[in-house]
């Protein structure tokens, strides 16, 4: 009897077994990633010129910020939640890094498979628009570009995404009234759509639109082509009005992003941008309203398994004498100019 017993009780011990490995193997492990960056930047004015987002400080060893993320599907759910600790993150917080947190929520939603090609999701998520995005691991360039930092950071809101075939697909939601905030004015009125093309291998494009009585409404093109295994070339353009509810005015512009892998751990790149601010009212980071800038920035990534270390020289150029650039003696300049040694591990 007791040998029966003993027996019974392994089987069953043995089958508990097996279900919980089953259950091991049908539950994914929770997925941690994120990045580390720091920084030097020195301006040849010796003044901090450049009105785009991130990097400011001058002739200083800076931090930018410790990216985690926090990333889990099981079956056809899945969420995304993502903080960010430092100026870099803090920065494009509730405006302009004044809502007194020491972090900032880059990403905080859930989302849902209804089937392969039809995907549920909602939440706080980084938007749609544009070619850079806040994290150093998904840019070229450590600095950003005007079209950057006059988009929009992030878009709570709902999406629905359908993917007609690998190479098609169209994203339709509704969205907060304002962008970067994490709870609405009053109202989620704000319409985004984009549509994603991929013509060939290495090519992709989007179309993105955004458009609210509050927000106000943009037009906005990011395409890359891997043309070669070594050259790569990226391009973004976007127009955006005010709302009439805020006041007139708004930009336009277009960056260039043309990339050569000189080696396996070495890739050099340019990014030229063009951008003009409307006339108006409407408060935007850079040249004065109706004028314009150029900007060139000269970037080259070295790698070290992890380790990117990022020399980069930007020269900015205004249309006017009076859009905001300050030479050495303090007068006011055209042309600015400074050089940033930065370092991003990714992990």
């Amino acid at each position: 009897m007791k040998k029966r017993l003993l027996l019974l009780s392994f089987f069953v011990a043995s089958v508990f077994a097996a279900s919980a490995q089953d259950t091991t193997k049908a539950d994914p492990p929770l997925m941690i990633s994120g990045s580390v960056d720091t920084y030097y930047k020195y301006d040849f004015s010796k003044h901090s010129n450049l009105p785009t987002s991130f990097a400011s400080d001058n002739n200083s060893v800076s931090i930018g910020m410790i990216d985690l993320a926090l990333k889990k599907k099981v079956g056809k759910a899945a969420f995304v939640g993502e903080l960010s600790f430092g100026p870099r993150g803090q920065a494009q917080s509730i405006p302009n890094g004044d809502d007194g947190n020491s972090f900032h929520i880059q990403n905080l939603y859930v989302s849902y498979d209804v089937t392969d090609k039809f995907n549920l999701t909602g939440g706080y998520m980084a938007t749609f628009m544009g070619y850079e995005v806040i994290s150093p691991v998904g840019n070229f360039n450590y600095s950003t570009s005007y079209l950057f930092t006059n988009g929009p950071f992030q878009n709570p809101g709902f999406k629905a995404t359908y993917a007609f075939t690998s190479k098609v697909s169209l994203m339709a939601g509704i969205f907060n009234d304002s962008w970067n905030y994490y709870t609405s004015v009053n109202q989620v009125n704000t319409f985004g759509a984009q549509l994603m093309v991929a013509p060939v291998t290495g090519w992709t494009a989007y179309l993105n639109v955004l458009t609210g009585k509050l927000s106000g409404t943009e037009f906005d093109l990011t395409t890359s082509y891997q043309i070669t295994d070594a050259f790569k070339l990226g391009l973004n353009a976007a127009t955006f009005k005010a709302a009439d509810a805020v006041g007139t005015g708004g930009f336009t512009g277009v960056a260039l992003y043309p990339q050569l892998a000189v080696s396996k751990d070495v890739t050099l790149g340019l990014r030229g941008e063009y951008f003009k601010t409307k006339t108006g009212d409407y408060p935007t980071f850079g040249p004065t309203p109706g004028s314009s800038v150029f900007a060139t920035t000269v970037t080259a990534n070295i790698k070290a398994g992890p380790l990117t270390v990022i020399p980069e020289f930007r020269f900015d150029n205004n249309k006017s004498v009076n859009d905001g650039f300050i030479s050495k003696s303090g007068a006011p300049t055209k042309n600015a100019s400074q050089f940033v040694l930065a370092a991003v591990y990714a992990f």
